[in-house]
């Protein structure tokens, strides 16, 4: 048996397997990317179908799972926002919406904050994050005593409680 240490000096990249890459571009281009010698080779996927596609690989599949962060803060999708049973079983008195165009669908039943964050790689989602925990904070302070969180989809590494 070799020592970990004799596997790292006798690797080499010549030995992997040669793997090609699917990329589905913001345009919703897809290209298939390469490796050879040093260089990433790029050709137009060949399986491309005609017409507009998302650049974004589309799940149709709903997303109701829950997460709770604290007994007072939950997360979820925007399937779980636009499903007011869930919201009425788990008590939510406030949603922070931050979704790019997805509306606020219970207006007269919840109290809102809407942030439109593009799900991009160059996003600062950072620069959200006070306005995001002054809400949650706002929620988390008006719900004192009662046992109804808000429900606020922010990155749990956010959460700084």
């Amino acid at each position: 048996m070799h020592s970990l240490g004799d596997e790292i000096k006798g690797f080499s990249k010549n030995r992997l397997k040669k793997q090609c890459t699917r990329v589905t571009t913001l345009s919703g281009k897809r290209i298939i990317e390469t490796w050879k010698d040093s260089l990433v080779h790029v050709v137009d996927d060949p399986d491309q179908q005609d017409g507009p596609t998302c650049g974004y690989v589309q799940d149709l599949s709903m997303d109701l799972q829950i997460g709770v962060v604290k007994p007072w803060l939950l997360l979820g999708s925007q399937d779980v926002a636009q499903d007011q049973d869930i919201l009425k079983k788990y008590k939510v008195t406030h949603i922070l919406n931050v979704a790019y165009g997805v509306e606020n669908v219970f207006p007269d039943e919840f109290t809102y904050k809407k942030l439109s964050i593009l799900d991009l790689p160059e996003t600062d989602i950072t620069s959200y994050f006070p306005e995001c925990f002054d809400f949650i904070e706002e929620a988390r302070l008006q719900s004192a005593g009662q046992t109804r969180p808000p429900a606020a989809p922010v990155p749990p590494a956010a959460v700084s409680y």
